[in-house]
């Protein structure tokens, strides 16, 4: 198949893209590079350095005549989507539609799209949480990533295009942005490993499910398949605290400075953790890689920038 990833260049677009290359698909990769990186882009893969907002995308499908699309590019940082919610809007919504415009004009038989399982379903009164929990975001991006799963229903119901959400937990793993994908663990591993401050948010007590590039990968194969349709949730089921992260990576680290506590910030949930079942009972899916072990596997890469 002929397949587009948006956010190529990213940290978990990238990933992907070097998964579905090794087997044996053609991948376009469409980037802006705001968040990307133009080194992370397998060099089999053919690259659009474009904004997916940008009216002339519609000629890159109507070229490359895509089969899938998987959407990745993101604004991805639920502070920034606090402080400046249209901002957020503009890329993650008026861009998504662009994207999906786009493809439904030129025949495109499935969407990918990566949504945020914890953001979507706001404070849980279930732990963990399947796809059928309330969705309340509380933070524009929450409700960025929402409102795009609504409109991938509308172009499944009008149009028949088929997609997939993928509702992702905390994903870490090698190649994570520290400076703009707002990924707890990179920030901490790149400041530990310079002796730099770092900082807990609140009294380090609020919790994410931490799920490894890996195991997103494979789901991403997954998704694939003409039977995967609907959402799913890609986790790990397991709760885990700040201040834990904050305690492995300073001990990974040898980090010697002591704990400096934030102000908890507005649009930031205090518990996430989701099932993963849905998604293991019809395809197999499980996460493989505990959390010890990814944190092993992703300290020599922030070794290697520190």
């Amino acid at each position: 198949m002929k397949i587009c990833i948006t956010g190529g260049a990213g940290f978990i677009g990238s990933s992907i893209a070097e998964r579905y290359i090794r087997e044996g698909h053609q991948v376009v990769v469409i980037d802006n590079l705001s968040l990307g990186f133009e080194e992370n882009i397998p060099s089999e893969a053919k690259f659009y350095k474009m904004d997916i907002n940008d009216a002339e995308i519609i000629n890159v499908f109507e070229k490359e005549k895509f089969d899938v699309v998987s959407h990745h590019a993101a604004q991805m940082s639920v502070r920034h989507s606090v402080s400046i919610p249209a901002d957020d809007a503009q890329t993650n919504i008026l861009g998504g539609l662009n994207i999906f415009q786009s493809a439904q004009k030129t025949g495109v038989k499935k969407i990918i799209f990566s949504s945020s399982a914890g953001t979507v379903y706001g404070e849980q009164n279930v732990f963990p949480c399947d796809e059928t929990h309330p969705n309340s975001p509380v933070s524009p991006y929450g409700v960025s990533k929402y409102s795009t799963e609504k409109y991938l229903e509308y172009y499944k119901n009008v149009f028949g295009m088929d997609f997939t959400v993928l509702r992702y937990t905390n994903v870490y793993g090698p190649k994570q942005n520290p400076f703009g994908e707002a990924g707890v663990i990179a920030i901490y591993f790149l400041k530990m490993l310079r002796e730099q401050d770092t900082y807990i948010t609140g009294d380090g007590s609020i919790t994410r499910d931490y799920v490894y590039i890996d195991d997103i990968v494979e789901a991403n194969f997954k998704a694939l398949s003409p039977e995967m349709n609907g959402v799913y949730n890609v986790a790990t089921g397991i709760e885990t605290p700040l201040i834990e992260i904050f305690e492995r990576v300073s001990k990974l680290t040898n980090y010697s400075r002591e704990k400096t506590y934030v102000p908890f910030k507005i649009g930031e949930q205090i518990r996430s953790v989701c099932s993963y079942n849905k998604l293991n009972q019809q395809t197999g899916w499980l996460p493989t890689i505990k959390l010890d072990e990814g944190l092993l596997l992703t300290m020599p890469y922030y070794q290697k920038k520190a």
